[in-house]
């Protein structure tokens, strides 16, 4: 039998094998204080730290008192403000007279008289069953209800007895809770008061202290070059005009189709493409099919089926690729760049279509807008009215029947045994202490049962 650790054998996962000394020493019989690196890194005397080049943090302290004045105090002047006078809205006043209510579309639309369209979807014919229905399911029909006992209950008896007093039973606050006297903690809060100097202020900044001035050197000006203009005259010819002349051909011709405009005096016939060719024809009705009536089997149901009864188990290997073999070919010599696509259509000369704009038709608007919407003048206020809300009352409901106290757990939960792990004893039942590894680990081999032979 393989043997197992006694970390492998644990099944709670808290114990685990004590780690003795290393592999360094697994030959010898003793364990040496001492490591391979202490023999090969032997310390050396009292060697104090580097210092730090860090430079210290000192405050300066104020040499004078401060007035309290800012260049924005001394420099600002407050200026009167004046109030912005408000655009006070002309009263609306009303045009006399009718409102001419003619658009151009009922200028230019001249109404006639449209007939109504026939109906061509054909009449609906409802198919009227005769019988009585069954309203008797197949569950209800199959379903038989089996005589179930009700299980005993597994709760514990209570063992809880209320007090006769009002708040009787102390709290296991109260029991294990000792009072202790509470002692102010001391504030290492600066006082509010500011103190002020009494010292003038010199006015002297640390960069008036300690800026040193410095003479500055003269700045080089190079001189200015005087222009001179060349003796050749401009060609005014670039890359692309000197060598795209371009091409002669002849100009494109339009393949819109001449618009005929539609007289609006013509009368309507009421005949469309889709009625003239498709007619509406008969349909016949729906052939119904008969149902047979279910007759439920007789006997037992078998449940083998014929891939339990006839499916043999058997190896099979696994299919070779027959994918061919791919041929490379390297070829040394640079691609040329020529395809049959490039020589037989060449680029054509393209020239970019210029901006089409539509011309507004409709003129702007001219005068001043008299400031009345349309939404104010026809807008007619209307009064409110509350709706009633449907929430039901915030009430406790309150019931005289007494709690029956008795739950789905309490009644099928089933408490489970708590195992031991087989690791916590000093001997593992069931095994036989072997040996211990170099690294610690306490290896234990399993006791097999004898058997006797017949």
């Amino acid at each position: 039998m393989r043997s197992r650790c006694l970390c492998q054998i644990c099944t709670c996962g808290r114990h685990h094998c004590p780690h003795g000394t290393t592999r360094i020493y697994e030959n010898s019989g003793m364990s040496w204080p001492t490591t391979e690196y202490l023999e090969k890194y032997p310390l050396y005397g009292q060697v104090l730290p580097p210092q730090s080049l860090k430079p210290k943090q000192e405050f300066r302290a104020c040499r004078g008192k401060m007035e309290g004045i800012t260049t924005f105090k001394s420099d600002y002047r407050p200026y009167e403000i004046v109030k912005q006078p408000r655009h006070v809205p002309e009263e609306y006043k009303p045009k006399q007279g009718k409102i001419d209510l003619g658009t151009t579309y009922k200028q230019d639309f001249n109404s006639y008289k449209v007939q109504p369209v026939a109906i061509v979807r054909p009449l609906e014919r409802r198919q009227v069953k005769k019988g009585k229905l069954d309203t008797v399911p197949t569950y209800k029909d199959d379903y038989r209800a089996w005589d179930i006992q009700k299980s005993e209950l597994y709760k514990p008896e209570q063992m809880y007895h209320p007090p006769t007093v009002k708040f009787g039973n102390s709290t296991t606050f109260q029991d294990d809770y000792i009072p202790r006297e509470i002692k102010p903690r001391r504030s290492f809060k600066p006082l509010p008061a500011v103190r002020r100097s009494t010292a003038p202020f010199n006015g002297d900044t640390s960069h008036r202290l300690d800026y040193v001035p410095h003479q500055l050197e003269l700045r080089f000006v190079r001189p200015k070059e005087a222009y001179k203009p060349t003796d050749q005259a401009f060609a005014d010819l670039t890359t692309h005009r000197h060598d795209f002349q371009g091409l002669t051909g002849e100009t494109a011709k339009i393949c819109r189709p001449a618009h005929t405009r539609v007289t609006p005096n013509a009368q309507f016939e009421g005949n469309t493409e889709f009625r003239e060719q498709f007619q509406p024809w008969e349909i016949p009705p729906p052939k119904v099919k008969q149902v047979p009536e279910y007759v439920p089997p007789a006997g037992s149901m078998q449940l083998n089926s014929t891939s339990h009864l006839d499916y043999v188990p058997y190896h099979a290997d696994r299919v070779a690729p027959i994918r061919p073999i791919s041929h490379r070919r390297n070829n040394n010599f640079p691609f040329q760049g020529k395809s049959t696509m490039k020589e037989d259509f060449p680029a054509w000369e393209s020239c970019r279509q210029g901006l089409i704009k539509n011309q507004q038709q409709i003129p702007s608007p001219s005068g001043k807008f008299d400031g009345l919407s349309t939404f104010r003048s026809h807008y007619v206020p209307h009064e409110l009215i509350s709706t009633e809300s449907c929430r039901p009352l915030n009430v406790a409901f309150k019931s005289s029947v007494p709690f029956d106290d008795v739950t789905m757990y309490s009644i099928e939960y089933k408490p489970k045994k708590q195992e031991i792990c087989p690791a916590s004893y000093p001997t593992p039942p069931g095994y036989i202490f072997e040996n211990t590894n170099s690294q610690g680990h306490k290896f234990f081999r399993r006791i097999t049962p004898k058997v006797k032979a017949f």
